[in-house]
């Protein structure tokens, strides 16, 4: 028993984390950024790369070593409260269903899984553990996004009708996410932006897939069997519409804009980190200009995610809003197979974002050399990150 215990005051209680899946995201991103958030450390890897066990467990002074083969045994170890989860996007379902069912609580990287089967096996199994599941929205608590919806909902816009948004990367054509054809191509990997924003912009729900269309570019290098371009539009009630654009194979651009009938808002850039993102607002024909500090956007919203598992308060980007999206994706996954229009099942989303709430202003830490690990950008180009 230390000191405090024995003077009866109050020790600092943080959650410990397991990182699953060691590959870019997790190393360059989640976990520099774990020790300032004041309420999370790492405790035990995941990994089948013994190199990153090794030296990454060494780095950060982690001993609890697990392979992904070895995951029922970490989950028993009592080594960790929780796991972050970045494995590619079809292997959610296989670390976060045995987690829930033993308690261990979940930071999953989205989207939630890649179809809505998995989504409701995961909903299932989020409702019937004590544990907390969090999908890792990272803008939900970043400055500027929470900014950009509090202006909207304040009416200053008028009646919302349109949203448009381009999210454009140029990925090499090694990186996994070229190389597991539609699992991993743009419409999971980066469709997840623009459909959760046009989501928090309109508070609602979109019914129907209107249409979506996809190419496939020859000399991008890429295997063909996904296509690396695609546009989408989304119907939403009350006659308005998203209509977005992703691409592998483009010169790396993230931005949107929300158009109403009083006024416009912009966002560029809207989804990256690693640099402050920019807000136009232009009511009539006066516009006003808004630059916004860079931030730590995982530690933020690890920190936010601990603090719901340390007060028992529910995390607002759960399960359900992680379906939400995945509802939608796999929407125009189905629009480009058939090309037809997609009416999309009723859905209603009871917990939305908490602006007054969520917003975190960890700063932004300095970003580590990557171990057996690759960053998915063409040569010396990085994308705007996951």
């Amino acid at each position: 028993m230390g000191i405090k215990e024995l003077l009866g005051v109050e020790t600092e209680r943080k959650v410990r984390y397991a990182i699953v899946g060691l590959g870019d995201i997790a190393q360059e991103d989640m976990m520099p950024g774990v020790e300032h958030t004041g309420n999370s450390e790492i405790t035990a890897l995941v990994t089948s790369d013994d190199m990153k066990a090794k030296e990454l467990g060494d780095k950060y002074g982690i001993s609890a070593l697990f392979s992904y083969e070895q995951f029922e045994e970490a989950l028993h170890s009592e080594t960790f409260d929780a796991i972050y989860l970045a494995t590619p996007n079809w292997r959610h379902a296989e670390f976060i269903l045995p987690a829930l069912k033993v308690g261990i609580h979940v930071l999953v990287e989205k989207p939630l899984e890649v179809s809505t089967e998995k989504c409701r096996q995961i909903l299932d199994a989020e409702h019937a553990s004590v544990a907390k599941l969090m999908v890792a929205y990272r803008l939900h608590f970043e400055p500027a996004t929470l900014d950009t919806i509090e202006k909207i909902r304040s009416g200053m816009l008028g009646e919302l009708i349109l949203f448009a948004s381009t999210f454009s990367q140029l990925v090499d054509p090694s990186n996994h996410r070229a190389q597991n054809g539609e699992l991993a191509g743009p419409v999971f990997d980066m469709g997840p932006y623009p459909v959760n924003a046009a989501r928090y912009v309109f508070e609602d729900e979109p019914v129907e897939v209107v249409s979506a269309v996809g190419v496939k570019h020859p000399e991008s290098g890429f295997k063909q069997d996904f296509f690396d371009t695609v546009a989408a539009t989304l119907r939403f009630p009350e006659n308005r519409l998203a209509q977005f654009n992703l691409s592998y194979y483009g010169n790396p651009s993230n931005s949107f804009v929300v158009v109403g009938t009083e006024g416009t808002l912009e966002m560029n850039p809207s989804y990256t980190f690693g640099k402050g993102l920019w807000q136009k607002v232009t009511i009539g024909d006066k516009s006003q200009e808004q630059s916004f500090k860079n931030t730590d956007h995982f530690g933020g919203e690890m920190k936010y995610f601990s603090d719901c598992i340390l007060s028992g308060d529910r995390p607002e980007p759960d399960g359900e809003e992680g379906y939400a999206d995945v509802r939608v994706l796999e929407g125009i996954e189905t629009a480009l197979k058939t090309g037809q229009s997609v009416t999309l099942p009723p859905f209603h989303r009871y917990h939305r974002i908490a602006t007054d709430e969520q917003k975190m202003t960890l700063a932004a830490v300095s970003t580590p050399e990557l171990v057996h690990a690759s960053n998915p950008g063409r040569g010396s180009e990085k994308k705007p990150k996951n």
